[in-house]
């Protein structure tokens, strides 16, 4: 049974927070989760692949809170902060599940890639942090970057030295060197780690000058602004939103805002160049009813279209900030 702590706001600090959704609330969108999926996946589907749909590495959160300041979603109380590296280190998935997750991410990533290198200027060395099957790591080295990554998991680790890529043991602040890396991609954990201001430091000080911190994280305010809606009239098109982009039960420790993370990296010393906003990567595989494959595409095409317009509406988000 994991311990937990009372916090302030992670970002600014502050003590003042408005309550977004209580253990019961939580509850009640799990079971909404399972049987969203479970109409849309058929009924063979084996365990292990629903892993990050319904099955998450962290426990749902007890009470989510939004900061009245920078307006950061967050757990309080939350779990601490060793317990939390220790959950990601001991996860053990399959050949077959590692397989999978490694060539769905691998085309997602493609467009993640060309947005870096815009960013960028040129392609150079990178360094994901949370690298797990390495499919940013494969689609970035296709494009001419010099890619590395690093995590905790073993696993994952072995499972992406398998396919020739370079990847280390451990987490950012256990990886070596200062001031020489082009880019530092932190694409699917930073709202997971324990402390993203510490990793946002640790990754300017690796950065050469003019190197770029890219970072992709679940929009918070997305989060409990369709949170209001799921009862009325508007409840289905809301919980359809949220669960599309892996929102319901809010399986993640921080829940950033445009405003808040814009705000954490400024404080570290990067200058912030471009916002993105986007849907969820696409997860539908051969256990998807087509039915279910089309809504998906169809609904993240809109979700993706809106955001083109306003990247604080979009369920997620991506910041780019330079180093100096």
């Amino acid at each position: 049974m994991p311990s937990y702590e009372l916090t302030a706001c992670p970002v600014c600090g502050a003590d003042g927070a408005t309550a977004i959704a209580d253990g019961d609330d939580i509850r009640a969108e799990m079971e909404e989760l399972w049987e969203f999926h479970t109409s849309r996946l058929r009924p063979d589907t084996p365990a292990p692949r629903l892993v990050d749909r319904v099955a998450f590495s962290q426990r749902p959160p007890l009470h989510l809170v939004q900061c009245a300041e920078c307006g950061l979603v967050y757990r309080n109380p939350r779990e601490r902060d060793f317990e939390l590296r220790d959950v990601y280190a001991g996860e053990e998935p399959g050949a077959e599940t590692l397989a999978a997750l490694h060539d769905t991410q691998r085309a997602a990533y493609g467009e993640q890639v060309a947005r870096l290198g815009e960013v960028a200027g040129r392609a150079g060395r990178v360094l994901e942090v949370g690298s797990y099957v390495g499919g940013f790591l494969a689609a970035a080295a296709a494009a001419g970057w010099r890619a590395e990554g690093v995590d905790v998991n073993a696993a994952a680790n072995r499972f992406a030295r398998e396919r020739g890529l370079v990847v280390h043991d451990g987490d950012l602040d256990s990886y070596a060197g200062a001031g020489e890396l082009d880019a530092v991609a932190i694409w699917n954990c930073f709202d997971q780690l324990a402390d993203p201001g510490a990793a946002a430091h640790r990754a300017h000080d690796l950065l050469a000058d003019g190197g770029v911190l890219a970072v992709r994280v679940p929009n918070g305010a997305f989060y409990a602004r369709l949170r209001e809606r799921t009862h009325g009239p508007t409840a289905p098109v809301a919980r359809l939103l949220l669960a599309h982009n892996n929102l319901l039960g809010f399986p993640y420790r921080h829940g950033f805002t445009v405003g808040s993370l814009e705000r954490l990296l400024e404080r570290t010393g990067f200058t912030v160049e471009r916002v993105h906003g986007d849907a969820l990567v696409p997860i539908a595989d051969e256990w998807t009813r087509g039915w279910a494959a089309a809504e998906e595409r169809a609904l993240k095409a809109a979700v993706r279209l809106v955001a083109r317009g306003e990247a604080a509406a979009a369920p997620w988000i991506e910041v780019y900030g330079r180093k100096g």
